[in-house]
């Protein structure tokens, strides 16, 4: 019998978020640089057996474990592209929380695409893994790598992996879950609605965080007001993080809850999650390094 397989399913963070405008066809049109963070949670494969899912882990309460759920869609999505699949048993350690913007769900959907490709020897460049993963949700092609770069579209285009100087952060979630169609309501675009152009594309590898600091100053996440509109606990945690010592950026990922703040070393990032921790002990508070 062959060992069970693992690896980690690291959270996606939004260093900053562009609304392009609507389509036609009612899709948002976007563009965001992402990282990733140390932090995430852990999917195994057991070979052999039947297809299944067993989930655990201090953020697993609420998370379903039915045919909607991203890892059996994942699963089930690849064995449709590739008859004669092998797949198994799957054991969820969940440990971000849920519907929270940091893509969660996402990576652990790329997670168990990754597992299978290892399991039945196709190669992680195979252009079948970002297809799936493409039919399964927006973010789940960007985290198949889980490497920092441009994303585009409705989460297709894909710029190339950059190499981020390291940024030392406190990922705060207040324990709000925020449905991703509820803050693009609250958006209220028309269909074919355009409100700017894309310019990402001249982005190259800052050379240090400064610089890269400085171009995340000239950002924002469109999203953060809508998000506001559905979560107002979302100023109260921007509002924490701008008032730690040492902050240099606070900002929502994605379409919220959760926030982040950057420092410029690991003790202040550390320094910040303890203090913060002792204000709001119910918050879901981690320091961590973004790349």
């Amino acid at each position: 019998m062959p060992p069970p397989l693992t690896t980690r399913a690291r959270a996606k963070v939004n260093l900053d978020l562009r609304v392009l405008g609507r389509r036609a066809d009612g899709y948002h049109e976007l563009e965001s640089l992402v990282a990733f963070a140390g932090v995430g949670d852990v999917l195994s494969l057991d070979p052999g057996a039947p297809l299944s899912l067993t989930v655990a882990g201090p953020r697993s309460d609420g998370l379903a474990v039915d045919d909607g759920n991203l890892v059996l869609r994942a699963a089930r999505g690849l064995a449709a592209a590739r008859p004669g699949l092998r797949t198994g048993r799957f054991y969820l350690v969940k440990r971000l929380p849920l519907a929270s913007g940091i893509g969660g769900g996402s990576a652990d959907a790329a997670a168990a695409l990754r597992l299978l490709a290892r399991l039945n020897d196709i190669a992680p460049a195979d252009p079948l893994l970002r297809e799936v993963a493409a039919g399964i949700g927006a973010d789940v092609p960007v985290c198949l790598d889980s490497r920092a770069r441009l994303m585009a579209g409705i989460g297709e285009k894909l710029g190339p992996m950059l190499r981020l100087p390291p940024l030392f952060a406190v990922l705060v979630n207040p324990g709000v879950a925020v449905e991703t169609v509820a803050v693009f309501r609250a958006l209220d675009l028309k269909a074919g609605e355009v409100l700017s152009q894309a310019h990402g594309a001249k982005l190259k590898a800052p050379a240090s965080a400064a610089e890269l600091l400085g171009y995340l100053a000239s950002t924002t996440n469109d999203l953060a007001a809508s998000a506001r509109h559905v979560a107002p606990v979302i100023d109260e945690v921007l509002d924490r993080l701008s008032a730690l010592p040492g902050c240099r950026l606070a900002r929502m990922s994605g379409s919220g809850a959760t926030c982040f703040a950057l420092f410029d070393d690991c003790a202040g990032s550390a320094a910040a999650a303890k203090s913060l921790r002792r204000e709001r002990p119910g918050w879901w508070i981690r320091p961590t390094l973004l790349r």
